[in-house]
């Protein structure tokens, strides 16, 4: 007896899905770990087949036609039935480290520091961090074995647990060699486009040259044309800070990155104009995580607020309590 449900169609399905729950093809490519013009085409032999359009396709996003939305509502259901039911039917597997995927940048310079004392208070738990900010839903942390994860972004986790244990702040640094370099930069306004160091990607979906743009509006300033444009631009931020360090131009420091050298007196807090970030820190788990993973999350809220406030004395930035969100 033949099957509706065969395997090419239960392909363009998933790719319909994965572009229906991101309305772009590049970011459903990225999770599905193929190209964007094999995720385009699959939905469009989908199109094909059903003989009715799916997407509208504007220039800046793609947009479910009313079918569209209708067949999105029942595949959502439909596969997170299907992952529930393959859960419980898994073997459990042994108990052993605990996978969480974290940020680089605020792996390398803000989690690692802190771990001994975890470990110290908490020697039953084990505790692997892998260094990724690939953006995470369900079923990614599902298929890629993914128990928690710390990430830097805007939030909005529609199917998984997520908890903001630390807020961010924004602050333009600079070593103290290139300020002796550079004796005219006194104020904002006389920042330049060509020594400005960039993350080019500060969270999933943001724009190059956000967290500067968002700084300037807050104190008020505007580069010249295309000065931006002239800075040099990574894919972490921890890069840029490093690149400041090394007297090379001026990042965009995060504070939770940059506290530390500016108490040493490596780095220099320019303007002492401190703007909050979009963006903010989050633990992500699913939903009916283990004790040990809830162990991981309360240790992260206490240290975050721990850190909040000794960044509110050294910055001068009033406290502000980090309330705990469930999704």
């Amino acid at each position: 007896m033949n099957t509706l449900l065969s395997s090419s169609l239960l392909s363009w399905l998933r790719c319909f899905e994965a572009s229906a729950r991101h309305c772009n093809f590049t970011h459903a490519a990225t999770e599905l770990c193929v190209t964007q013009g094999a995720v385009s085409q699959q939905v469009k032999q989908l199109e094909q087949w059903l003989d009715r359009p799916l997407f509208l396709r504007t220039p800046r996003a793609l947009v479910l036609t009313p079918e569209g939305e209708r067949l999105r509502f029942v595949l959502r259901e439909s596969f997170q039935a299907i992952e529930g039911t393959l859960t419980q039917l898994r073997k459990p597997r042994e108990a052993g480290p605990i996978a969480l995927s974290c940020a680089p940048s605020f792996a390398m310079r803000w989690l690692t520091p802190r771990l001994g004392d975890f470990f110290r208070d908490h020697p039953e738990v084990g505790l692997r961090v892998y260094g990724e900010f690939h953006a995470l839903d369900r079923t990614r942390m599902v298929r890629d074995g993914i128990d928690a994860a710390v990430r830097f972004d805007l939030g909005g986790y529609d199917d998984l647990k997520a908890r903001l244990f630390l807020d961010e702040w924004l602050l333009p640094v600079a070593s103290p060699g290139f300020l002796a370099a550079h004796p005219d930069l006194r104020g904002p306004q006389d920042l330049k486009g060509a020594w400005l160091l960039h993350d080019a990607s500060p969270w999933d979906g943001a724009q190059a040259f956000e967290e500067w743009r968002h700084w300037l509006r807050v104190a008020g300033v505007e580069l010249e044309a295309a000065g931006l444009e002239a800075g040099q631009r990574f894919n972490l931020s921890q890069l840029a800070v490093g690149a400041a360090l090394a007297g090379q131009g001026v990042a965009m420091g995060r504070s939770a990155l940059v506290l530390e050298d500016i108490e040493a007196g490596r780095l220099v807090d320019l303007f002492g104009i401190h703007a909050r970030s979009q963006a903010s820190y989050f633990f992500v788990s699913a939903h009916g995580q283990t004790p040990h993973i809830a162990m991981v999350e309360d240790w992260l809220a206490a240290e975050g607020a721990r850190f909040d406030a000794a960044r509110a004395k050294v910055l001068d930035i009033r406290a502000r309590g980090v309330k705990a969100t469930g999704r």
